[in-house]
């Protein structure tokens, strides 16, 4: 076993989500996630935590929708109750074939969704962290060799994530204490210029660990939950929607909602999503990429939303982490990353300050 695997996995058990003894743990395990699966129950059992695990696989979920009649039971409760009564949840993820949903039907797929959604919200209350593993098949999906694409991966996970957290605390206290960012960005069919409101929100310094209200592995983030958004946005990293391909993103926002929107490819899986409910046109989350680590597109969200120079604009549900406590957020059974490249000609304000030009904050050389 490569020795990257041990390290991913105690850093996954240590780091992020901060298991000790006694903790009741489940593990999600993707198809190609074997050798991570082991290490982590190795670093489990050491730690004296108790484990459950469950499979998951696209293909698996294919075959079940593809054959169901889309009534779906509401929440049911033997899965739930495993969700509600553990401490931890970690995810591995590891795709045999990342466009395995690919002809589901879409109303299918969210109806789906919507009876899980208590499901979900008990998942999200624990320590639940995700990761993944490199496959083939993500290499083939981000056009790299396995080898290079396994280099990647580590690159971005095993990083020393205590230094990233410390300069991300410089963003997380502007956003913290700002009311209004503008974002704006030359270049694309539509000149991005948008402008939301943060203030009375609390951004979270995502630097992958649940002691920082972080659940990805890798992360190097900083994020808020902003509304009363209003302007333009281009996005232009692709990524893949329910199986199909998305690129070239419009967005074009009024009084916090979208009214208008275009994709030059996979419009019918974009309008999918921002039809899903009432909140699905509502922004849920901004957020600012900061791990240097990551220096390319894979069509891999855990990592592209990560990266440094970029800005990723979530429609769908707010994390409750960024709220005030007793109030709500924008809420949707969806959460949809939408990625802009800052690195060229950009900058992002906050409050009519200078936060970041053209992908280099101001306290970067």
């Amino acid at each position: 076993m490569d020795e990257r695997v041990r390290e991913h996995a105690r850093t996954l058990v240590d780091w992020s989500a901060r298991i000790e003894a006694g903790d009741d743990v489940v593990v999600q395990v993707g198809e190609g996630a074997h050798d991570l699966a082991v290490a982590v129950a190795a670093e489990l059992g050491g730690r004296g935590a108790n484990l459950v695990t469950l499979y998951r696989s696209g293909e698996v979920s294919r075959a079940y929708l593809r054959a169901h009649d889309g009534e779906f039971e509401s929440d049911p409760k033997y899965e739930r109750s495993l969700y509600e009564n553990a401490d931890s949840v970690l995810s591995l993820r590891a795709d045999h074939n990342a466009t395995a949903m690919a002809d589901v039907p879409s109303e299918r797929s969210q109806a789906s969704n919507r009876a899980r959604r208590g499901i979900r919200e008990a998942r999200l209350a624990t320590d639940w962290v995700a990761t993944v593993h490199p496959t083939r098949a993500m290499a083939q999906s981000a056009g790299m060799s396995y080898e290079a694409y396994r280099d990647f991966v580590y690159d971005a996970m095993l990083r020393d994530w205590e230094a990233l957290a410390d300069e991300m605390a410089q963003l997380k206290t502007i956003l913290d204490e700002g009311d209004t960012v503008r974002l704006r960005k030359a270049g694309g069919p539509v000149e991005t210029d948008l402008t939301m409101s943060i203030a009375g929100r609390t951004a979270v310094n995502s630097a992958a660990s649940v002691a920082y209200d972080s659940h990805n592995l890798p992360s190097g983030e900083v994020f808020t939950a902003p509304y009363d958004t209003a302007g333009e946005v281009f996005f232009d990293v692709p990524l893949t929607v329910e199986g199909q391909r998305v690129r070239d993103v419009q967005l074009s926002f009024e009084g916090g909602e979208v009214v208008d929107w275009s994709a030059e490819q996979g419009a019918g899986a974009l309008e999918s999503v921002l039809t899903t409910d009432a909140g699905s046109r509502r922004l849920g989350e901004l957020g600012i990429g900061m791990n240097r680590g990551i220096d390319r597109f894979t069509d891999s969200i855990l990592f592209d939303e990560k990266m440094a120079e970029t800005v990723h604009l979530a429609v769908g549900r707010a994390y409750d982490d960024c709220l005030p406590e007793g109030k709500s957020g924008n809420d949707s059974a969806v959460h949809l990353d939408l990625i802009t490249d800052m690195s060229g000609e950009s900058s992002l304000t906050v409050d009519g300050e200078v936060v970041q030009r053209n992908g280099r904050f101001r306290w970067e050389e």
